[in-house]
């Protein structure tokens, strides 16, 4: 008898349990959309741990980069009162003023992707990504080791204070001249205005993506295009399948895999586990950076095709 009560008080326990789980409500809001490749991958992180975890969690984003925007959906869902709130914050003074009204409606508030240096001054309990600057740093020191004396870093978001710092890191640790090539979200453009950039300098010896489906895969074909295969090398920062197949074949020198499916799933998990036992980290979780060369790459085209990588 006396295991059949502790048998029936450990279910009631775990059915207590789920349903204070399933009670708690987790709202994202980032700057990136999720039919973005990128951050496809970040929303099947945070679609994952709400299954793993047993919690809500509703992904939003403006239809395109616009803090304004941006800042009216982090009010939103302060008015809907959740649990806890995600945030990428690409512009602390935009985007500042609506996530410490999150704070002082005594909602937890944990950052993602971009905002480190900015997180925990807006009261944020913490940030899982990747250092942005250090991470271009690392970027320009490896191009420039592999001989490059001339850059090209491809902005597709100018203003965005994370690609900004990506691309000032790469210059500082790249050690030869950098010019930045402000560009759209659109490949067929960066495709373009690459090809422009590599027939009007023919020092340009080396190009530096931010994003790989957006402008390291442009990047790779302009320069196959432009005949200049093998003697301008392109790195990128975060992973597509099509271009670690690149990093394998030669044909790019490395990704920067800042594993985004963290920065989605880790957040979500921490929340639930504050929600369940009052548990969160001490301090900042780093997802990256990992620098995956072509001895990498094939280990990861097909997770990066699942969504994962």
């Amino acid at each position: 008898m006396r295991k059949l009560l502790l048998g029936l008080a450990g279910a009631f326990a775990l059915s207590v349990g789920a349903a204070q789980a399933q009670d708690t409500s987790i709202i994202v809001v980032s700057h990136g959309q999720a039919s973005d490749p990128f951050w496809s991958v970040v929303k099947n992180g945070t679609a994952q741990a709400a299954e793993d975890y047993g919690v809500k969690v509703d992904y939003r984003a403006p239809e395109t980069f616009d803090m304004v925007a941006m800042a009216q959906l982090i009010d939103a869902a302060v008015n809907q009162e959740p649990d806890g709130l995600i945030v990428s914050i690409p512009d602390a003074d935009a985007l500042g003023p609506s996530i410490e009204k999150a704070v002082a409606a005594g909602i937890s508030v944990i950052s993602m992707n971009s905002g480190s240096d900015v997180s925990k001054g807006l009261g944020a309990l913490l940030h899982v990504g990747q250092e942005e600057y250090d991470a271009g740093k690392i970027a320009g020191e490896k191009l420039g080791s592999m001989g490059g004396k001339k850059g090209l870093c491809i902005n597709h978001e100018v203003g965005n204070v994370a690609l900004d710092a990506r691309c000032q890191g790469f210059a500082d640790g790249f050690g030869g001249p950098v010019t930045v090539l402000p560009t759209t979200n659109d490949p067929s453009e960066i495709k373009s205005k690459v090809k422009a950039a590599l027939d009007s300098d023919g020092d340009i010896d080396t190009v530096m993506a931010l994003g790989a489906s957006l402008a390291g895969e442009p990047a790779v074909a302009a320069v196959d295009e432009t005949g200049k295969a093998g003697s301008v090398s392109v790195g990128s920062f975060d992973l597509s399948a099509s271009f670690l197949q690149s990093v394998a074949d030669g044909k790019a020198a490395f990704a920067i895999d800042q594993q985004q499916y963290l920065q989605g799933y880790l957040p979500v998990a921490f929340l639930a586990l504050q929600s369940k036992f009052g548990l969160m980290p001490g301090g900042n979780v780093p997802s990256g950076p990992n620098l995956i060369t072509s001895e990498k790459a094939g280990q990861v085209v097909d997770l990066s095709a699942k969504g994962i990588r």
